[in-house]
């Protein structure tokens, strides 16, 4: 509410210097999507260098720092938003919502991941999950780290031996059904997720032979090398 409001402070002082038009009312259906988020974290870097070619502890040094801080103040609203926004829309719209339990601190560790993930809040973004499903009365399964969901054809399911993280898209040996890395794989977590809820116990081939492995992360327990096996909760 806080951002809204100087939202609307700056474009009614932008309408009166003459600089924009008389503000306007967005669509309460409109959609904050991740390029806004992009744009905001591009005038953040913009102002860092500024500030960087500025003579310490001079006054135009000062007047960049605040540029600074109130562009991380806006990335960080930014986000905190989207991520409010997509989650309830979530939670909303679907009584089961599966996710994949990331190792998000060991993918930091990757020098080419290491911006984009902190960026995209998956963290945070699990944490609004966890807790709007459980206020709202849905069901959130968690898919255990080690589930071969992307190697796994969701047509057949045939398990690859290996697969770079560097492979995108993948032809089935087994059917030569054509696979999307990401598409594939959000196919099998949430066909084990259903095989979950569903069944509420040990679900070693769902639906088939497509999930060979079992999926679900005990909360209670601590990740385990190697696929455990299916297990619903009590």
């Amino acid at each position: 509410m806080q951002q809204a409001l100087r939202h609307q402070h700056t474009a009614f002082v932008n309408f009166f210097a003459g600089r924009a038009r008389y503000p306007r009312f967005k669509s309460r259906h409109g959609r904050q999507d991740p390029g806004h988020l992009e744009r905001k974290a591009k005038n953040l870097a913009r102002y860092q260098r500024r500030m960087a070619r500025k003579q310490r502890g001079s006054s135009n040094r000062a007047k960049a720092r605040a540029k600074v801080a109130r562009a991380h103040t806006k990335v960080r609203d930014a986000r905190a938003d989207f991520l409010h926004r997509t989650s309830t829309r979530l939670v909303r719209d679907h009584e089961l919502i599966v996710i994949e339990d990331l190792n998000v601190r060991g993918m930091v560790r990757d020098r080419r991941q290491a911006w984009a993930i902190p960026d995209a809040g998956w963290g945070e973004f699990r944490r609004q999950l966890e807790y709007k499903t459980q206020r709202y009365g849905r069901r959130l399964v968690v898919i255990d780290r080690w589930y071969p969901s992307s190697k796994t054809c969701s047509a057949c399911g045939h398990l690859l031996a290996t697969l770079s993280l560097s492979t995108r898209h993948w032809t089935c040996p087994g059917c030569g059904t054509r696979h999307d890395r990401d598409v594939n794989a959000a196919k099998n977590i949430l066909v084990a997720g259903r095989a979950v809820s569903a069944c509420g116990a040990d679900v070693s081939r769902p639906q088939g032979s497509a999930l060979r492995r079992s999926a679900v992360k005990q909360e209670a327990q601590p990740v385990r090398a190697g696929i455990p096996v299916l297990q619903g909760r009590k």
